[in-house]
């Protein structure tokens, strides 16, 4: 299977070299409200995550398989059963079941279509709420000029800003509009719950789930804090939650990956080894790094739960469906679903008022143990 591009690798990569820049908003005055929801398709859905053939049986064989059909960026498609195929050249052998044929599964993000009824005003007396992507994707609209890399990168090649499935972000605005659709405005880096670059962008508000204090109440708070560990296998890229002897939560990973795209070793990424510890945790997080040739910069990075330094974390991907295959730059990539319920389990507990916990050594909270199997 050949790894197309998606144009969120190819942005991680441009993006930071854009950060000098000064980029107009493409967004004239007076202000241009974002479009509205699409009509999403109904059913187990799946977003394409970069340029993707359709085939006609699951392999990347084209001598046992022919090309039915191509897929691109955000293309949502409904998805049959989930199959094991042949991929030649990579771990990751799964595929899609379509009604064009089958879809590579690393490159199908599984969604949901769960539109929200918005709230029309700002509850008294709060700054602003933690919500939850819950639909394909939701256009954005800046509304100044933009600051940070990924946006610049977005204009400068004309895509439009989206924010996809699984994403979480802070709303300090309710904004009614006349036409009756309500918007959400996203502050990207309000004071004492981020990290990002300062942008602010509105959406429409039917994309996102208000977050309440049930959706990050602990998993498991009877169970003494010492007794619950997770081990993450480099080898077998497998995370598996234990409390005590007993396993209570499994699912494929993607750590740091070993080769770049031109197949050099890059050491650089590796995901650290041995037993480490949540010491950092918090909702959302903008997670950018490198320089030109190799950055990133990506946006509401959903549940972070920080186990070295201050960047190599548990943390929720949306953008691929790639877990068992190493590919991430030192953190471990898991599905954002994965990724709550890792969040809520571990120690130090968090809430939505508080959103974010550091511990300073020798506190600390859940270990995790990272292993690598030496051949």
């Amino acid at each position: 299977m050949k790894r197309r591009i998606s144009r969120r690798d190819f942005l991680k990569v441009a993006g930071l070299g854009l950060g000098s820049l000064a980029f107009r908003t493409r967004l004239e005055l007076p202000f241009e409200n974002p479009k509205p929801l699409p009509q999403f398709p109904e059913g187990n859905l799946g977003r394409v995550l970069w340029l993707s053939d359709v085939m006609s049986r699951p392999t990347n064989n084209p001598v046992a398989a022919t090309t039915t059909g191509v897929l691109y960026d955000d293309n949502i498609i409904q998805l049959g059963r989930e199959v094991i195929g042949n991929v030649i050249g990579l771990t990751n052998q799964r595929y899609f079941e379509t009604a064009q044929g089958y879809v590579w599964a690393s490159a199908v993000q599984s969604v949901k279509n769960l539109p929200n009824t918005p709230i029309q005003a700002m509850p008294a007396g709060a700054a602003g709420f933690w919500a939850e992507v819950t639909v394909p994707y939701v256009d954005l609209a800046l509304e100044s000029a933009p600051i940070s890399p990924w946006i610049q990168s977005l204009q400068q090649y004309n895509y439009p800003p989206r924010l996809y499935y699984g994403q979480v972000v802070w709303i300090d605005q309710v904004i009614p509009d006349p036409g009756g659709v309500v918007y959400y405005r996203w502050n990207e880096s309000p004071a004492g719950h981020g990290y990002g670059f300062g942008d602010i962008f509105r959406a429409d508000g039917a994309a996102f789930k208000i977050l309440t204090e049930q959706d990050v109440a602990p998993i498991s708070p009877e169970v003494d804090p010492a007794e619950k560990k997770i081990v993450a296998d480099l080898t077998y890229q497998t995370l598996s939650c234990f409390e005590g002897a007993n396993e209570v939560y499994f699912c494929r990973m993607s750590s740091g990956a070993e080769f770049d795209a031109s197949g050099a070793p890059v050491d650089k990424w590796a995901t650290p080894t041995g037993d480490l510890n949540t010491h950092w945790k918090i909702i959302s997080l903008n997670m950018s790094g490198g320089g030109s040739a190799s950055g990133y910069s990506t946006p509401a990075v959903p549940w972070d739960t920080i186990i070295h330094g201050d960047g190599i974390a548990i943390h929720g991907a949306f953008w691929h469906n790639d877990f068992g295959e190493r590919r991430s730059h030192g953190c471990i990539n898991v599905k954002p679903e994965d990724a709550k319920w890792i969040f809520r389990w571990t120690t130090p507990y968090i809430s939505l008022a508080q959103s974010e916990q550091r511990l300073t050594w020798p506190d600390h909270g859940t270990v995790v143990s990272v292993t690598k199997k030496t051949v």
